[in-house]
């Protein structure tokens, strides 16, 4: 996979979580792809590998990653890195990616893991770390990795880069490519206020990848109505909205439909993949009308 984004077909897939696992292997749908978290799959052998194995011999795959803690001010961990990897050696994926996010607290105040991918402030200290460790990914595994830029609740207080230039400016220094996630602009627009297809037409397209799709919740207060990206519903009409400017400034790249709560029927996933894929058969094959 070196020298390029991603080597997936550009057509739809889905993030194959536990759940279907089973069904997925003994009646394979319709697609070319799945996409994987690659923590769940760092394990020495056993079951698990071999059910990835056998998704492996009909799937292309694209490996996505939580814990890397690319925005961490310390390097990413080198036995991580060594673990991710072997798993590219053995299954050869067709795309390899991870968060604009830091998971992992520095080693000098314990470093302890955070369940969750926190965000960063837009500041140009931020982008040379988060640049440093992406190109230490990719140095590691061989491949042209991909980061996908994050979902947001809060500002930070003294940003120096607007956010979708903090996004580009660290694709364009760490050479790597970009997982577009286009329900983490429409969240992350309702909640700081900011102009969702504003955002997007400044996305670098060029080093576009993939993009995800998920649902998305709503929690309301006294305050308003925070959106949470919680990828158990779904895929909103806005997002598929937005989804459509995507396209037509990328042409047809591959697109994930995530789903990781209150995860459905296999039949209920598949029917948005099938969603996604009709948007994508309307192009043109290679079209960009946009830049």
């Amino acid at each position: 996979m070196k020298g390029t984004i991603t080597s997936l077909p550009p057509t739809a897939g889905f993030g194959l979580r536990h759940p279907h696992v089973l069904d997925v292997i003994s009646r394979p749908p319709a697609i070319d792809w799945v996409e994987v978290h690659t923590e769940n799959y760092m394990v020495p052998g056993g079951p698990r590998l071999r059910q990835l194995d056998a998704i492996r011999e009909r799937f292309d795959l694209s490996f996505h990653g939580v814990g890397l803690s690319l925005g961490s001010v310390d390097e990413p961990d080198r036995e991580h890195l060594t673990r991710i990897r072997d798993l590219v050696c053995r299954y050869r994926p067709a795309a390899l990616s991870d968060h604009i996010a830091w998971v992992r607290a520095p080693a000098q105040v314990g470093g302890a893991s955070l369940n969750d991918l926190l965000p960063l402030p837009c500041t140009e200290e931020a982008v040379d770390t988060l640049a440093r460790n992406i190109r230490i990914f990719q140095d590691a595994t061989g491949c042209q990795v991909m980061v996908e830029n994050p979902s947001m609740y809060a500002a930070f207080a003294g940003a120096e880069l607007d956010h979708a230039d903090f996004v580009s400016e660290t694709v364009r220094r760490a050479g790597c490519g970009l997982l577009l996630d286009v329900n983490n602009i429409h969240v992350s627009a309702h909640n700081l206020g900011f102009d969702a297809r504003d955002y997007l037409a400044r996305m670098p397209f060029d080093a576009v990848g993939e993009i995800h799709l998920a649902g998305h919740a709503e929690r309301a207060d006294a305050g308003g109505t925070l959106l949470i990206d919680d990828h158990g519903s779904r895929v909103r009409d806005s997002v598929w909205t937005l989804y459509d400017q995507a396209l037509a400034a990328t042409g047809a790249v591959p697109t994930l439909v995530e789903w990781d709560t209150e995860i459905p029927e296999l039949e209920v996933l598949l029917a948005e993949v099938r969603t996604a894929q009709s948007r994508l058969d309307a192009l043109r094959p290679g079209a960009r009308t946009a830049s």
